[in-house]
């Protein structure tokens, strides 16, 4: 008799949400229990991305071996509820973040790789097979979500790298335009945002760059045109609209390690049992929902990355 192990965040594809309900908002809400009056999102935030080069790319074909334990976040309120610190350090800057100018858009890969190179967004996103991925997100503020992103394996744009063996860490960066994102006038914040993986987290399968949710080309607000999904991390690794790839032996800095580092380090892997200095981990409010439920370690993906993280019992792992 064939015995299959499951991994932690399985679930049958009978449970998972079709995607005909989050492809169309209308049946999703109704289906959920959200009135289609409450939906409405301000003026120039639910409209699609009609004018994206790539938006014939969506929605891609979902890889089914990435399943959910609970529904899809309904899209209105990943629509209207963001970080995106470039814009305002409140979550209501989805208006605001619409002056985010996402074409021309290039994006450069750098550092210890074999051939440096700088590639037009839309250029990298057809050299890559795009692909939907249903993913649970933990936000560092105990909210969580459930998001269809759509893109492309991390390990994909390593590969085109070529990064040489010295390389050991991969650093993000992304854009610096104070005139167009006025939260970059703060002078208080290290601009740009940075953040970065070790190569050997960046060529999980589970790191995942994202250039579309929802069955369309990611919103502004969200990141676009290009930003990171790891989601057994904490939220904050996770760098929106993304400009620069560079490879180094040298471990980063992020944004947030560097204002904090006794609340936010390297490694930021979600742990229930580590809390935040300032508050619990133990549990979660799913957005939109008012539950609460359980941190899962790992954010349930243990099974995929713990082995990440043998021989580093003394580094400062979770936070």
């Amino acid at each position: 008799m064939l015995i299959r192990n499951r991994p932690g965040w399985w679930m049958p594809e009978s449970a998972a949400t079709p995607r005909e309900m989050f492809l169309n908002r209308r049946a999703f809400m109704a289906a959920t229990g959200v009135s289609v009056a409450g939906a409405l999102l301000p003026a120039g935030i639910a409209r699609a991305q009609s004018d994206d080069p790539t938006a014939d790319l969506y929605p891609a074909p979902r890889n089914e071996r990435f399943e959910l334990d609970r529904d899809v976040t309904p899209q209105k309120y990943n629509l209207a509820f963001n970080n995106f610190y470039e814009f305002g350090s409140h979550k209501q800057i989805a208006n605001d973040a619409q002056a985010l100018k996402i074409r021309p858009w290039e994006v450069k890969i750098d550092g210890d790789v074999e051939k440096e190179m700088t590639l037009g967004i839309d250029e990298l996103i057809r050299k890559m097979t795009l692909e939907e991925r249903l993913y649970r997100h933990r936000c560092v503020e105990a909210w969580s979500m459930a998001v269809p992103w759509t893109g492309f394996p991390f390990a994909r744009l390593v590969a085109l790298a070529a990064p040489l063996s010295r390389a050991k860490y991969v650093r993000m960066e992304t854009f610096y335009n104070p005139i167009m994102a006025p939260g970059q006038k703060q002078f208080w914040y290290p601009w740009p945002y940075v953040e970065g993986l070790t190569i050997e987290e960046a060529t999980n399968d589970l790191a995942f760059l994202v250039t579309g949710a929802y069955g369309e080309p990611v919103a502004k607000q969200m990141g676009a045109p290009l930003r990171l999904a790891t989601p057994w991390k904490y939220g904050f690794k996770s760098i929106k609209s993304i400009v620069r790839f560079t490879f180094t032996a040298e471990r980063p800095k992020g944004l947030w390690e560097e204002i904090l580092p006794t609340e936010y380090g390297f490694w930021a892997n979600v742990n229930p049992d580590v809390p935040h200095p300032r508050w619990s981990q133990a549990d979660e409010e799913v957005l939109g929902t008012g539950e609460r439920v359980p941190t899962q370690l790992y954010n349930g993906y243990g099974e995929q990355v713990a082995s990440l993280y043998s021989g580093y019992e003394g580094e400062k792992l979770f936070m």
